[in-house]
């Protein structure tokens, strides 16, 4: 696509602004890093990098790609880092891609398929130039800390819509729609997961990384970045558990409902064979028959269909069945 931002800093403040097609730009003095940012790459622009920085052949290869694992690989006095981006529409996470080069006195960032911009981090960044000053150190902290705030928000979000179609399951029976989205979550949260393992090796190993140009005082900070993947991660786990719970609700609840209409039905079968046992027994025809001359018997007849069915009626309603 193009280079959205390519600037020279000291003293943590914003000293020149540089360009990948003119090498000589780049080149910085003491105290002095650069910072350039780059969105969706062309091969061009790729090999001026390497005219640039010399990163590695194979480094520049992965940043091309897509769909790499996050991770994090030493060439040399350079490092470079793969994290992933995440981001939710429309109930689905989409995943991007953020590559990472350092080295002595420069940091370049190259995005793939992420919808946020760096726009706003660096100007967040350049607003904290006493810790701007301490060099590609902080910048990368930054950059890695953007890139996995938006992981326990979509986490949050995802964990609100199941328990809202737990309450729901409570109520009445789920839809085959809602039973499909449960599995559908199910396999984006077990796709999430895959991310966070590489993105917790890679945060936990930056963490401990002795390069000569990463200050040890910025360790804490990569830590920190670790920490919050850990926390992302063990919501996912614990959303993971909540659908398992969500579905045994509704197994157990739909089992229960359907054991509650099972007694109804039984119950209103016991009652109406009452009627259709004395009705069948007189229907049969026979020249005698007890109380076929009875003057009353028809009025008595319907007396022990309503009362034999009014007593079990009480009797099923007093036990729960009705």
């Amino acid at each position: 696509m193009a280079v959205i931002a390519a600037y020279a800093y000291l003293d943590g403040k914003r000293s020149r602004e540089v360009s990948i097609a003119q090498p000589q730009s780049v080149a910085v003095g003491h105290g002095e890093f650069v910072w350039i940012g780059i969105v969706d790459p062309t091969i061009e622009e790729l090999a001026q990098l390497k005219a640039c920085f010399g990163l590695h052949p194979l480094a520049l290869e992965d940043a091309a790609q897509d769909h790499q694992r996050p991770k994090l690989d030493i060439y040399g006095n350079d490092i470079f880092i793969i994290a992933r981006t995440a981001h939710l529409e429309g109930g689905t996470v989409h995943y991007g891609k953020t590559a990472i080069f350092i080295g002595p006195g420069y940091i370049v960032t190259i995005r793939t398929g992420s919808m946020r911009d760096h726009t706003k981090l660096r100007a967040q960044l350049e607003a904290s130039p006493k810790l701007l000053k301490y060099g590609v150190d902080y910048v990368l902290w930054g950059v890695l800390d953007f890139v996995v705030d938006c992981y326990l928000p979509i986490v949050e979000t995802i964990e609100e819509e199941l328990l809202e179609i737990e309450r729901r399951a409570l109520d009445e029976f789920l839809s085959r729609t809602e039973v499909a989205r449960i599995f559908t979550i199910r396999r984006e949260l077990i796709r999430f997961r895959r991310i966070m393992g590489p993105m917790e090796d890679m945060t936990s190993k930056l963490g401990h990384l002795d390069v000569g140009y990463l200050d040890a005082e910025a360790r804490p900070y990569y830590r920190d970045v670790h920490d919050q993947v850990q926390r992302a991660a063990s919501r996912v786990d614990g959303v993971r558990e909540v659908i398992s719970s969500v579905l045994e609700a509704s197994s157990l609840l739909e089992q229960q409902r359907q054991n509650t209409i099972t007694r109804q039905l039984a119950a209103w079968a016991a009652i109406l064979a009452v009627p259709t046992a004395i009705a069948g027994v007189y229907g049969m025809n026979f020249e005698f028959m007890p109380e076929l001359k009875w003057h009353y018997g028809y009025f008595g007849a319907l007396a022990l269909i309503l009362g034999v069915a009014g007593f079990l009626f009480w009797r099923f309603r007093r036990s729960g069945w009705l």
